[in-house]
C-alpha cells in the first residue's frame, strides 16, 4: 500500500515538475522551431543588405589601408567588384526569400538544401571575379598594407587592438 502511495505520489510530482517546465518554455515564448517557422525575424535583429555590409568594408578598408594615388585605379576595379557582387548577393537573397515563403510549408529538406546550394554557388562565383582585381591590388601594396591586409583577413580586425595579443 506504501509502495503505490509512493507511485502515485512520485507520478503526481513528475506530472507537476513537466508542466512547470513546459509552462516555462511557452510562457518565455521559446520556439525551438523558429527556422523552419517561416516568420520573419524582427527587425532588431535584421541583417544589413549586403550593399550596405560592403559599403562599410570598403570604408573602413579604405581607412586602415591609406591607399595611395598609384593604387587607386586597382582600388577602384576592386571595389566596383565588391559593389557588383553585394548586389548580385542581395538579388539572389531577395529571390530565394520570396521562392521560401511561398512554399516552406511544402518545401522538404532536399529542396532546402538546394536553395543554400544556390547560395553556396553564388559566392563561389563571386570569389572567382573578386579574386583577380584583388590579387593584382594587393601586389601593389607595401609591406605595412599587406601586413595590414593580412591582419583583417586572418581576424576580421580592422586596425590595431588596444589589448596586445600574445
Amino acid at each position: 500500500m506504501k509502495r503505490k502511495a509512493y507511485q502515485v505520489a512520485f507520478s503526481a510530482t513528475l506530472v507537476v515538475v513537466m508542466v512547470a517546465f513546459l509552462s516555462t518554455i511557452f510562457f518565455a515564448n521559446a520556439n525551438p522551431s523558429f527556422a523552419a517557422s517561416g516568420k520573419k525575424k524582427s527587425s532588431a535583429v535584421a541583417r544589413p543588405s549586403a550593399v550596405e555590409y560592403t559599403e562599410a568594408q570598403i570604408k573602413q578598408l579604405q581607412g586602415v589601408l591609406k591607399i595611395t594615388e598609384a593604387q587607386q585605379e586597382l582600388w577602384n576595379n576592386l571595389t566596383q567588384v565588391m559593389r557588383e557582387n553585394a548586389k548580385d548577393m542581395d538579388a539572389l537573397t531577395d529571390t530565394l526569400a520570396k521562392e521560401r515563403a511561398e512554399s516552406t510549408k511544402t518545401m522538404n529538406a532536399v529542396e532546402h538544401m538546394k536553395l543554400h546550394s544556390q547560395i553556396t554557388t553564388a559566392h563561389s562565383d563571386q570569389l572567382e571575379k573578386f579574386i583577380p582585381p584583388f590579387e593584382a591590388f594587393y601586389s601593389s601594396m607595401s609591406d605595412e598594407q599587406r601586413k595590414s591586409t593580412d591582419t583583417i583577413f586572418r581576424t576580421g580586425i580592422y586596425g590595431k587592438s588596444k589589448a596586445k595579443r600574445k
